[in-house]
C-alpha cells in the first residue's frame, strides 16, 4: 500500500466522520413571551389596527418540485398568518379594534402588511411593515424562528402556533413603538385615519383638510365637532365597520377551517425537512464508505507466489469493487428518493380555499346582495358606499365651499 493510498484512506475516513456526525435536530424550539397589559388603558389611547393579506411570496418561476415551495400553500399562509396575527394582538390588550381587512380602502389607524419569505414547516421567516395614517412608517423588519421535534407533540398546549415566536416577537415590538409616541401623536392618527375616510367619501370639502407629499399625510385642520355632515359620515364610517367585521367572520371560519389540516402539513412538512436532510447525509457518508471500499479493492495487490492467495485475494477485490459500486448506487438511489418526500407535502393544497358567503346589505331600504372573495365583496361595497354617501351628504357646491374655509374650523397650525 503506497503512502498517497494511505494519505488518501485517511482523509476518506475524516470525511467519512464529519458526514456522520451533523446534527439535524432541534428538540425544544425558542420562545418569546407575549408583553400583556397589566393596566387597562383609556380607550381614547388605543389605536385600531387593520392586517392586510400578505404577500405569498411564490416566485414567478417557482418550480415546486425543486423549491417545495406550493402555491396553494402559500396563498392558504397568506390569509391565515394576518389572522393569526389579528388573535395575538387582541391578546394584549394594548390595541383597540384589530381587523383583518380587505384592502387598503379599508381606513384605519395603523395598517400591517407583509411577505411570507419562507415557511416549511420547519422554519419560518416572515417580512413585516407596520405603517400610520399619517404615512410614518414604524418599521419594517423580518422574523425568523425554527421549530423543534416537540413544537408539533400531541401533547402540546394547542394554544401555542408552532411559529408563535415569530408572532410574539412582532406583536412586542409593535407595543414597544407604539409606547415611543407621545400621546398627542396617538390623537393625530386617529383624526388623519377618520380625515381619510371623510375625504374619500366627500372629497370636495374634507380633501382641502389634508395635504399629501410623498407619501406622507399631514392633517391641516379639523372640523367643527357639531357639524352635521360630520356626524352622518361617522355613522356611514361605522357601516364600513360592520361591513368589515362581517368579512371577517369570513376570515375566522377560513382560519378555524384549515387549522387542523395546515398544521398537518406543516408536521409532515417538517418531518420531510429533516429526513431530506438525514437521507443525505446518509447517502453521502454511504458513497464514501463506498469510494473507500472501492479504492482499496482496486488497490488490493493480488501478485501473489501463490496461486491459492492469489486467488482468494483476487476474489475478495472482486467482491471489494462490487459491494463498493452497489453502495454508490444506493446513495444515488436515496438522494432519488428525498424528491418524493416533498410530493406528499401537496395533498392537503385543495382544502385551502377562500370563497366568502354571500354578503347582504341595505341600500335605502333594498337589499343588495355581494357575491365573491372577501375582497370582492368589499370592493363591490365600496362603491355602495359611495352611493350612501352621496345621497346622505349631498350638499350645495356653495355649501361646499362655505364649509371648508368656515371660521369654524379647527386650525393645528
Amino acid at each position: 500500500m503506497t503512502i498517497k493510498f494511505k494519505t488518501f484512506v485517511i482523509s476518506m475516513i475524516f470525511m467519512i466522520i464529519n458526514a456522520s456526525c451533523t446534527v439535524s435536530e432541534i428538540i425544544d424550539a425558542e420562545r418569546t413571551a407575549l408583553d400583556i397589559a397589566s393596566l387597562n388603558i383609556s380607550e381614547n389611547l388605543l389605536l385600531d389596527i387593520g392586517i392586510i393579506r400578505f404577500e405569498s411570496g411564490v416566485p414567478e418561476d417557482n418550480d415546486a418540485d425543486k423549491t417545495g415551495i406550493y402555491q396553494e400553500i402559500r396563498e392558504a399562509e397568506s390569509r391565515y398568518f394576518p389572522y393569526h396575527i389579528k388573535t395575538t394582538l387582541e391578546k394584549t390588550g394594548y390595541w383597540g379594534s384589530v381587523r383583518v381587512i380587505p384592502s387598503r380602502a379599508a381606513i384605519t389607524d395603523v395598517i400591517v402588511s407583509g411577505r411570507v419569505l419562507r415557511s416549511d414547516g420547519e422554519n419560518v421567516s416572515l417580512r413585516i411593515i407596520a405603517k400610520d395614517s399619517l404615512g410614518q412608517e414604524w418599521f419594517e423588519k423580518d422574523y425568523t424562528t425554527q421549530t423543534g421535534l416537540r413544537s408539533y407533540s400531541e401533547n402540546r398546549d394547542r394554544a401555542i402556533d408552532p411559529y408563535q415566536k415569530v408572532f410574539n416577537d412582532f406583536a412586542n415590538d409593535l407595543r414597544l413603538y407604539a409606547a415611543s409616541l407621545h400621546g398627542s401623536v396617538n390623537k393625530r392618527i386617529q383624526q388623519t385615519s377618520e380625515l381619510l375616510f371623510f375625504a374619500d367619501m366627500v372629497p370636495t370639502v374634507y380633501g382641502p383638510y389634508l395635504n399629501e407629499d410623498e407619501g406622507s399625510i399631514e392633517l391641516l385642520r379639523l372640523p367643527p365637532e357639531n357639524d352635521p355632515m360630520v356626524m352622518r359620515l361617522r355613522g356611514i364610517r361605522e357601516r364600513d365597520r360592520l361591513v368589515i367585521d362581517s368579512i371577517n367572520e369570513h376570515y375566522a371560519n377560513y382560519y378555524y377551517g384549515i387549522a387542523l389540516p395546515y398544521e398537518g402539513w406543516r408536521k409532515k412538512a417538517r418531518e420531510n425537512q429533516v429526513n431530506i436532510r438525514d437521507t443525505k447525509r446518509a447517502a453521502t457518508v454511504r458513497a464514501l464508505i463506498g469510494v473507500a471500499v472501492t479504492a482499496g479493492s482496486i488497490n488490493m495487490d493480488t501478485r501473489d507466489t501463490s496461486r491459492s492467495r492469489r486467488n482468494i485475494k483476487r476474489a475478495t477485490q472482486s467482491v471489494g469493487i462490487d459491494r463498493g459500486i452497489r453502495t454508490i448506487i444506493d446513495a444515488w438511489q436515496l438522494r432519488q428518493s428525498t424528491n418524493s418526500y416533498r410530493n406528499q407535502i401537496g395533498e392537503l393544497s385543495e382544502s385551502f380555499i377562500a370563497e366568502a358567503a354571500p354578503l347582504m346589505v341595505e341600500v335605502e331600504g333594498q337589499s343588495r346582495r355581494l357575491v365573491g372573495t372577501a375582497e370582492s365583496q368589499y370592493e363591490g361595497w365600496r362603491k355602495l358606499l359611495k352611493e350612501i354617501s352621496d345621497l346622505e351628504t349631498e350638499v350645495p357646491d356653495s355649501q361646499s365651499t362655505e364649509t371648508t374655509t368656515s371660521t369654524n374650523n379647527i386650525s393645528l397650525n
